[in-house]
């Protein structure tokens, strides 16, 4: 469908690629550009007739004078309104012997109130042979002014769930497991790793929430009156929150397929998420019965779906664990 709209001069000037860490956002962003300059054709055959394959090279690797990539670079780790009008700059500008410009923004979602707007002037407006591409996990955090002015690409497929601590989660679930299983002991060790986990994220997010509220209490503190400030305290407690409970859910994706793994070690079955961690859990497997590693399945699902009330965060994961894991 792209390759198609591209060859009959009739590609969208704006694409919203969405979808999950891991989905392969930056892969197709770097494909597309690759495309409308002429780096995606075809390589021909080689001597036996087989096709040759033209490999899409990082998305950072493709950056150059006409193709700009923005990304959260502040301590907050927030798109600022200068990143923005930098690439509009760029955009503006006449590239030679007819190149497409492409301004790739990724994160999109975490460009401030005053980066979103001034990307909305570009969007309603785009500078003659540019293609403009915003990646994101989290579109419903865009305005909706943008997302209206963009063509959408939803990706399916999940994050790596080794990525993100994810590969540090279940080092330290192996490690705690090793100290023993399927004892209140060993149930409260491996809650210990994972609320460790959780505590290293929270701090994360609220670190950055009071940076971001900082830079904005800078900038705008003589131009605006307390209650527009209060405002935006809120925002970025919200934005906090938003952020840690993103981080809690990947934590959890990463827990239920470790436990997934030594019920799939169980009944001798392949396809194991975390391979390198079978041998130091394959005695688990071999000890447990298959009845009781589906309760402690179905007991982390309950804790999960308790999370997502408002159920005390400490308490909830203390039971929930005795629960799965004693």
């Amino acid at each position: 469908m792209i390759s198609s709209a591209h060859e009959r001069k009739r590609l969208a000037h704006a694409f919203l690629i969405s979808g999950a860490h891991g989905s392969g956002k930056e892969n197709l962003a770097a494909r597309m550009i690759q495309m409308v300059n002429g780096g995606a054709a075809s390589g021909g055959f080689d001597l036996f007739g087989e096709p040759v394959v033209v490999e899409t090279p990082p998305l950072d690797e493709l950056e150059s004078g006409w193709i700009r990539i923005v990304r959260p670079r502040m301590k907050s780790r927030r798109i600022g309104v200068d990143e923005i009008r930098d690439l509009e700059q760029t955009l503006h500008l006449a590239a030679p012997g007819g190149a497409c410009k492409v301004g790739v923004i990724t994160e999109a979602d975490r460009m401030n109130d005053q980066a979103a707007n001034a990307f909305l002037k570009t969007l309603e407006e785009p500078p003659q042979n540019t293609l403009l591409l915003l990646l994101t996990a989290n579109p419903q955090r865009l305005l909706p002014t943008i997302l209206s002015r963009c063509v959408r690409l939803p990706l399916l497929g999940g994050r790596a769930l080794l990525a993100d601590g994810g590969a540090e989660l279940v080092a330290a679930l192996n490690a705690a497991a090793a100290r023993g299983f399927g004892t209140p002991v060993a149930a409260l060790h491996l809650k210990a790793a994972f609320a460790s986990f959780l505590s290293d994220f929270r701090e994360e997010a609220d670190a950055a929430a009071k940076a971001a509220e900082k830079e904005e209490v800078a900038a705008y503190r003589d131009g605006t009156d307390g209650k527009w400030l209060k405002e935006r305290e809120d925002f970025h407690k919200a934005a906090a929150e938003a952020e840690y409970l993103d981080a809690r859910n990947r934590l959890f994706d990463v827990l239920m397929a470790w436990m997934a793994d030594l019920l799939r070690m169980k009944v001798n079955s392949s396809g194991l998420d975390f391979p390198e961690s079978a041998p130091a859990l394959r005695g688990i497997a071999e000890a447990e019965p298959e009845s009781k590693l589906l309760k402690r399945m179905e007991a982390l699902d309950a804790l999960r779906r308790t999370l997502e009330t408002n159920a005390f965060e400490p308490l909830a994961i203390e039971v929930g664990f005795l629960k799965a894991f004693g």
